[in-house]
């Protein structure tokens, strides 16, 4: 099985703008894990995929509202 962990600067600051995210992230069929680090200064969010959905992610995440870049390697 192929992993993928996808990590990306986002302005997702709290518990609060999390659980308005989580719903669409925890049903994604292709999302196996995910975190946001609010102690990072960049919000960092980190995704665990068993594919390639790094322009999906991003897409989720400017839907609701927030920015979300990817951190390079």
């Amino acid at each position: 099985m192929i992993v993928d962990v996808y990590v990306f600067k986002t302005d997702i600051s709290s518990a609060s703008l999390v659980d308005s995210i989580m719903p669409l992230f925890n049903a994604h069929p292709y999302i196996t894990d995910w975190s946001v680090d609010f102690e990072d200064i960049d919000n960092v969010l980190r995704v665990i995929s068993n594919r390639e959905i790094e322009e999906e992610i991003i897409e989720i995440a400017q839907r609701k509202g927030f920015t979300c870049y990817p951190l390079p390697d």
